[in-house]
């Protein structure tokens, strides 16, 4: 059993303050496999003092410099790649082709930021005036369990790349890959107090961070109840913040779809990451014309889709991430046959033959409406809701009727008709026959779904403050 006794601060790992253990589960096996000691308010104290410290001399490094640490770090997580994925699999418990991206992709989200870093204009003129952005200082970064070690390597890399320094407070659900990441970063060589690392619970080192007078920004992906506390806790200090939330996202299918070619984009986005993403396509929009099809080809597919032991070759499904996790997800399916929509496929219970493990059958409801609970609420897990409607209008209508905007899906074979219906719903990011990424684009929420955006140059920007230099010539 594995036991994570330090925390990193000032460029070292040291001992905490804190007294509290806290256990981590095989959540495959639902087994204790380790403990990680967490850290308390005065740890997060010192790592602010630390970061604080060590912001002048790090603000006034050069673009080439930020670049070469950064280069360093990539070079240092990249080679920790299979302790990552081995990680990932036990303590997290994503699908080996799932934990695959989970594993490399730490590593590429710092390139991402060098090439967003190369090419950003830290000046420009605005009439008489020179504007500089400048660093804001110190950055409380809150990353959550479903990608941790991904959130850090992609906040830190950013922040750095603004001239931030930083204080980590990672989700001590996922402390060994905090543990894998911290190591790699430490042997990268950054200067002490650049980046911190403090596990610990949110109500404690969180609160403290997100209160400090010391911490200028926070940066949090996670509930969205949270990040309404975060705003609230920081506005004492004028926090800059971003916030990167839940999601309820529509795959808003057209009518002239077809089903069996798109059916596999329509499960794969439900289904990412377990079901347990904030921007999973959970609610499936379908014209009421072809419902039944729809039914008939998704019930076929959804059949296909396995869930059990992550490192099986054929498991599409892994568990979810706790107890906890696991009976929300099955209330939130009681809850679905109790507002009367109709089981498609899966429901409550573990899938056959796994008697141990927070496994959850991919469930599918239909004959449902946007005004359900398990239309409305964000579940996270693979639990997802046909909703039909009547004509495009009505489609784009039910899409935007709900409280959060961070992604969607548009799928149809007029890629001019698809962008159309796209340019009027309210979400951060539209993907339109796809589900690939683009790291050069700004990635965050409207609505409940978040402040701000991260990735590119907007995710730079966001670090950053405008000062206006206006001079005399005499």
């Amino acid at each position: 059993m594995q036991r994570i006794e330090h925390i990193y601060i000032n460029g070292e790992f040291v001992t905490p303050h804190g007294q509290e253990w806290f256990d981590l589960h095989n959540p495959s096996t639902e087994e204790v496999i380790g403990q990680v000691r967490l850290g308390d308010e005065h740890d997060a104290q010192r790592a602010i003092l630390a970061a604080k410290a060590a912001f002048p001399a790090w603000s006034r490094t050069s673009r080439e410099e930020r670049i070469q640490v950064l280069w360093r770090m990539h070079k240092a997580i990249a080679a920790r790649e299979g302790e990552l994925m081995e990680a990932i699999l036990t303590e997290y418990g994503a699908p080996a082709a799932r934990g695959r991206w989970m594993a490399t992709y730490p590593a590429d989200v710092i390139a991402q930021a060098i090439d967003a870093l190369e090419s950003f204009a830290f000046e420009e003129q605005a009439g008489s005036a020179k504007v500089i952005l400048t660093p804001v200082g110190v950055a409380g970064l809150i990353t959550p369990w479903n990608s941790n070690a991904g959130f850090i390597c992609n906040k830190l890399a950013t922040a750095l790349a603004a001239g931030c320094t930083a204080v980590i407070k990672p989700s001590e659900m996922s402390a060994i890959q905090t543990q894998i990441v911290a190591e790699a970063l430490h042997e990268a060589g950054l200067p002490p107090g650049v980046f911190n690392i403090v596990n610990g619970r949110g109500d404690v080192v969180g609160e403290e961070i997100a209160r400090h007078p010391d911490v200028a920004k926070i940066s949090f992906t996670g509930s969205s109840a949270v990040g309404q506390y975060l705003v609230s806790a920081g506005a004492a200090t004028m926090k800059r913040v971003t916030l990167e939330l839940g999601g309820k996202s529509p795959t808003l299918v057209l009518d002239d779809a077809d089903f069996q070619e798109i059916m596999p984009l329509v499960l794969q986005a439900g289904f990412l990451n377990s079901g347990q993403a904030c921007i999973a396509g959970t609610r499936i929009l379908v014209p009421r014309s072809r419902l039944a099809e729809f039914e008939a080809v998704a019930k076929d597919a959804v059949a296909q889709f396995r869930s059990g032991d992550p490192r099986s070759v054929d498991t599409d499904i892994g568990p979810m991430v706790s107890r906890k996790q696991w009976e929300r997800v099955q209330n939130y399916i009681r809850i679905g046959q109790e507002e009367g929509a109709t089981l498609l496929a899966g429901g409550e219970g573990r899938p056959e033959g796994l008697h141990a493990g927070w496994f959850v059958k991919p469930t599918l409801f239909t004959q449902a409406n946007n005004q359900m609970r398990i239309a409305r609420e964000e579940i996270f897990g693979p639990v997802l809701t046909i909703i039909a409607y009547e004509d495009e209008a009505d489609a784009i209508a039910i899409a935007n009727d709900t409280n959060y905007g961070l992604s969607a899906l548009v799928l149809g074979k007029s890629l001019a008709r698809c962008e159309r219906v796209a340019r009027q719903i309210d979400a951060g990011r539209v993907l339109i026959n796809t589900l690939s990424h683009e790291p050069r684009a700004p990635f965050g929420g409207f609505k409940h779904s978040g402040l701000g955006r991260e990735m590119g140059r907007w995710g730079i920007s966001a670090y950053l403050e405008p000062k206006a230099l206006v001079a005399s010539a005499g």
